[in-house]
């Protein structure tokens, strides 16, 4: 992901604040935009929760991945800098989150159990929790590898993964974005699949894969207005939910969410419906990172997490949704 010093050079001053290492302290974001003060909904989605994150460990920043277990009171998350983040998110009564605490940090390791040291092979993009194991996805050296799963323990790489897409057709810093495990009742059956921020074939859609099982093999995702992939998760009814960003000097950063059903095998890209699109005059940032998990009240929870890019004027936010039909 292409660095940008100058995004969001609005952000607020008063939301840096910093603590000792392994304390998050969450400063709560009220709403989610002006427009959105006294609204229920924006597009598809009704804002629960926010928070700014600051911590006083200096490895925390640069959020590219998340993803939630333990019912959603925990989150296992990836940085472009080669690190592993834990946090736990507290919850009220009713399941809305009310903090993030409990943060721990570690390295990645390589195949050898060593830490990364350039940036070319640390930049890890997109994660998923396949059973016992964690697979993440990196970007300047496209690769996929395997990890047990050991909440704020990890070990060493076990191994790497075919990602099926012809390297030549990643373009540098374009590549390998996001990485998600497909229910069942995808179409595509339990398996992984990567999507690429913005390495486009002839007609500019996005590249796209399926990692195993029947359908392994490439597909196409329609880009459309100029917005990139930089994350995805699929919901619990086998749609996939997709989260893009877009930037311009001019017009700022601005996010999107789309909802596209992939059940059908077919050859022209897939495109679906924008439950969500919003730009600097909301609670965003440099959006990277996106979950779901369903709550024990049945509604649909849709997190979302940015990247800071260690730059003293943006924010790691949380921000939290739950879907509506």
């Amino acid at each position: 992901m292409k660095r940008a010093a100058c995004l969001l050079a609005f952000s607020l001053l008063s939301d840096m604040a910093f603590g000792a290492e392994g304390v998050l302290l969450p400063r709560p974001i009220p709403s989610f935009g002006p427009a959105n003060a006294d609204a229920p909904h924006s597009g598809a989605m009704l804002f629960e929760a926010g928070f700014s994150l600051t911590s006083g460990a200096e490895t925390f920043g640069g959020i590219s991945a998340f993803r939630y277990f333990d019912e959603g009171r925990s989150i296992i998350g990836v940085t472009d800098e080669g690190n592993w983040f834990f946090a736990r998110v507290e919850r009220d009564a009713l399941g809305r989150p009310t903090r993030l605490s409990d943060l721990a940090m570690q390295p990645l390791l390589d195949l050898k159990g060593r830490p990364f040291t350039h940036k070319r092979d640390a930049d890890s993009e997109g994660m998923t929790i396949i059973g016992d194991e964690v697979w993440v996805s990196f970007e300047r050296r496209a690769r996929v590898l395997r990890y047990k799963f050991q909440p704020r323990r990890m070990g060493f790489a076990l191994g790497e993964v075919d990602f099926i897409i012809p390297p030549h057709d990643l373009r540098k810093n374009r590549g390998m974005e996001a990485l998600t495990l497909a229910p069942v009742n995808s179409g595509f059956g339990a398996h992984p699949v990567v999507i690429s921020e913005r390495s486009l074939d002839a007609s500019g859609s996005i590249f796209a894969a399926i990692l195993r099982g029947p359908r392994k093999g490439v597909f196409k995702i329609k880009r459309t207005n100029e917005f990139d992939i930089t994350d995805a998760a699929f919901l619990p009814d086998g749609r996939l939910l997709v989260l893009e960003r877009r930037f311009s000097m001019i017009g700022g950063v601005a996010m999107r969410m789309r909802r596209l059903d992939l059940s059908k095998a077919q050859n022209a890209p897939y495109d679906g419906e924008i439950l969500l699109e919003a730009n600097m005059n909301k609670s965003i940032d440099n959006m990277e990172a996106l979950d779901v998990f369903k709550r024990a009240d049945g509604k649909i929870v849709v997190g979302v997490m940015s990247d800071d890019n260690f730059s003293f004027f943006q924010r790691n936010l949380y921000l939290e949704f739950t879907l509506g039909n």
